[in-house]
């Protein structure tokens, strides 16, 4: 990638920072096995747009992916998103085993992975694939390696930007899915392609969907310490007793994702210097709105039956930094937003709870640097937002996240133990004071 583009894309993460799935039975009808289990996520991330000019190419080359589980299996099927591809995306071998270290797996937990009885599969574009069920135990809190063959000259026009996870490229040509070493791997910092993991479990078992902004996704954690606040909800989930070990959590967060709008909407161009020309750049790699990703990221996931909301801090940050500030936006603009959400949600018998939003006075863009997002009209309006989810009573529940992390002595900015340097953006121990403020009864049995 190139490096201005690889700097410009960690400035705004410093800020903001089988068949088809659509229409295979093999996933919409098997979400109940015949031993009674049921599918849920383990782990997942939300599909993001290629930025323009800064795509990845991978030629006749093996990527390893890194990801963290949530929630314990002893069968296991991945998800292969080529959501934003144009073309074909050809896998030509994938296998998925218990990682040791860095990109070394477990030889005696290294599975083939099949699409149809088949060991090779083609993504048609705009669509996701679900690879055949494999056994394989599974732990709850662990790392799994995920090897894709990409025998093409592929470019990753679908993947996740912030991982704040290391994976691996081989540098060896050809299929590399069986080494127990990876033969002189290369790091990259993003998740092309993978899109999800899920466990077969108990019909106690659930999914728990956190869709948010770069605050879900884990700006200001440190690098590969799975301390995102979903991370440390499934830490507690799993030294809970009874059900709380069967609940998966999937961090569907994108950075700079906005609840109403995204980079198609009308009058988005046009922000001022220095960041309206970095909003121009980035542009469909900051993610559809949530309320057009909410059908994609929430209702077909498999086995989901909360949803947390942890939307709404850009729409009210964007204006008048990277867009115009006549896009301003009214705390009952964002709350009839969240009374969509909390519609869909319901019609699908799911439960939706809300979070505050966390404040952000002395907020900074690094490079090109800025620090004029904060205004009082902004902080009234995060207020109003925050009265509504804490007192409203709409959402079928409340995270608190804005008491979690804010300053008592100065409530319009975050803890200093817990800000990651930007004002923005909780740090590990930020996220891990979230995670110990959601009620774990919010996510009772049905």
């Amino acid at each position: 990638m190139n490096k201005l583009i690889a700097t410009v894309i960690c400035a705004v993460v410093g800020l903001l920072c089988a068949g088809a799935k659509g229409d295979s039975p093999s996933h919409e009808l098997a979400l109940i096995e015949q031993d009674g289990k049921q599918w849920i996520g383990t782990w997942g991330t939300a599909p993001q747009h290629f930025v323009p000019g800064a795509i990845d190419t991978f030629r006749n080359q093996t990527l390893r992916l890194i990801v963290h589980t949530s929630v314990a299996g002893s069968k296991v099927r991945i998800e292969i998103s080529n959501t934003f591809g144009d073309q074909p995306l050809l896998i030509g071998r994938a296998r998925i085993a218990r990682r040791v270290s860095k990109a070394d797996i477990d030889p005696a937990a290294n599975r083939a992975l099949t699409f149809g009885g088949r060991a090779s599969t083609k993504v048609a574009a705009r669509s996701k694939v679900v690879s055949d069920p494999v056994d394989l135990d599974v732990p709850a809190l662990s790392d799994l390696a995920i090897s894709l063959f990409l025998p093409e000259r592929t470019k990753a026009t679908t993947s996740h930007v912030l991982a704040m996870q290391t994976s691996y490229v081989s540098g060896k040509l050809g299929d590399a899915t069986g080494e127990v070493s990876f033969p002189k791997a290369s790091p990259i910092s993003s998740w092309p392609f993978l899109t999800g993991v899920e466990v077969a479990a108990s019909p106690r078992g659930a999914t728990i969907v956190a869709l948010g902004s770069s605050l879900t996704d884990g700006d200001g954690s440190t690098i590969d310490a799975n301390r995102r606040w979903p991370d440390a909800l499934a830490e507690r989930l799993q030294n809970a007793k009874d059900r709380g070990k069967e609940l998966g959590i999937l961090n569907e967060g994108i950075i700079g994702n906005r609840l109403l709008k995204d980079s198609d909407s009308p009058r988005q161009a046009g922000g001022p210097p220095p960041l309206g020309a970095v909003l121009a750049q980035l542009g469909p790699a900051l993610g559809q709105s949530g309320l057009k990703r909410f059908e994609r990221d929430v209702l077909a996931q498999a086995g989901v039956k909360y949803v947390v909301i942890a939307l709404g801090v850009n729409d009210i940050l964007f204006p008048g930094s990277f867009i115009p500030k006549s896009e301003s936006v009214s705390a009952q603009s964002i709350t009839s937003g969240y009374r969509q959400l909390i519609a869909r949600a319901h019609k699908n018998r799911i439960r939706i709870i809300g979070s505050t939003i966390p404040p952000f006075e002395h907020a900074i863009f690094r490079s090109p640097f800025f620090g004029g997002f904060y205004s009082p009209e902004k902080e009234h309006v995060r207020q109003e937002v925050n009265a509504w989810i804490r007192s409203g009573g709409e959402f079928d529940g409340v995270i608190d996240f804005d008491k979690a992390v804010r300053n008592p002595n100065h409530p319009t900015q975050l803890l200093p133990a817990y800000d990651s340097g930007d004002h923005l953006h909780p740090n590990n121990a930020g996220n891990v004071a979230q995670g110990k403020a959601i009620s774990l009864a919010l996510f009772k049995a049905d």
